[in-house]
């Protein structure tokens, strides 16, 4: 791992010195593009990724995590076809078979409707009633709050370089483009992708929709409590409110995420306080 940012950021959020544990079973040496585009484990391409020092051996590295993406995301999309197709199939024969049937319900369900139209006309003032007293209530405030990052000294520098960790973490991923703590993790993909990084065997990156906000939201948190011990201080639904979320609320979630990383010895640090 990038020795660099994850030193200068340990200084202001890390309380343990710990070490990175390189994993025995990393291949050595420099891979050619053939070998590394012939690996189909996301964990062993981010070992090796950690792990690799030369700008082009990386470079190499990085472009075969993105091939690797791909080609799940492919074969994901193509199964998916395929069993679209199947249940079109399906629905084209039940259809066929339940035209016969339809006729001879409708007198049945002309008068099940008729009974509920009755049902739902009596029902009517006292659902108006109760939906009229219910708005009278003032609203309630939001049940999670941000807590105002407390100004230090070299807060801005150890703000810039945590981004940059993220950055440099989240670099294979695609669709990943961290510019700050607001508007690059709307989406929730960011913080899926940090995770993932982290924890690739957790869940499949590659078959991620980026409209489904609320998913990825969950997602991401959920796999970081439960892998990381990092407490969900981010509530998805003000994530989902908001157009952009709050710069403070993200950088304290990520400061946390990453001090847990520390904790469990996945991050390689050198300071303490």
């Amino acid at each position: 791992m990038e020795a660099g940012p994850d030193e200068g950021v340990a200084g202001a959020v890390s309380a343990n010195e710990t070490t990175e544990t390189n994993p025995s079973d990393t291949p050595s040496g420099i891979l050619t593009s053939q070998e590394l585009s012939a690996i189909e484990d996301e964990e062993v391409l981010n070992k090796l990724l950690d792990k690799a020092v030369d700008f082009d051996e990386r470079r190499m590295i990085r472009a075969a995590f993105r091939d690797l993406l791909k080609k799940k995301r492919e074969k994901r999309e193509k199964e998916r076809g395929s069993r679209q197709d199947d249940l079109r199939k399906q629905a084209l024969s039940k259809a066929g078979t339940g035209q016969m049937g339809m006729n001879k319900g409708q007198t049945s369900n002309h008068q099940q409707r008729s009974h509920m139209h009755s049902q739902l006309s009596a029902s009517t003032t006292n659902s108006f009633t109760k939906t009229t007293g219910s708005m009278a209530k003032p609203a309630m405030a939001p049940a999670h709050q941000c807590s105002p990052v407390v100004a230090a000294p070299n807060m801005k520098n150890v703000k810039q370089m945590l981004l940059d960790w993220c950055r440099a973490k989240t670099e294979p991923y695609e669709g990943v483009e961290i510019r700050n703590f607001s508007s690059s993790w709307s989406d929730g993909i960011a913080f899926c992708a940090l995770v993932h990084r982290f924890f690739p065997d957790a869940f499949e990156y590659s078959i991620l929709n980026p409209n489904a906000r609320k998913d990825n939201f969950e997602l991401a948190f959920s796999t970081a409590e439960r892998l990381a011990d990092c407490p969900p201080l981010l509530d998805v639904e003000d994530l989902l409110r908001m157009h952009e979320p709050d710069w403070k609320c993200v950088y304290t979630y990520i400061q946390e995420f990453y001090r847990c990383l520390v904790e469990k010895g996945l991050v390689k640090t050198k300071k303490k306080l």
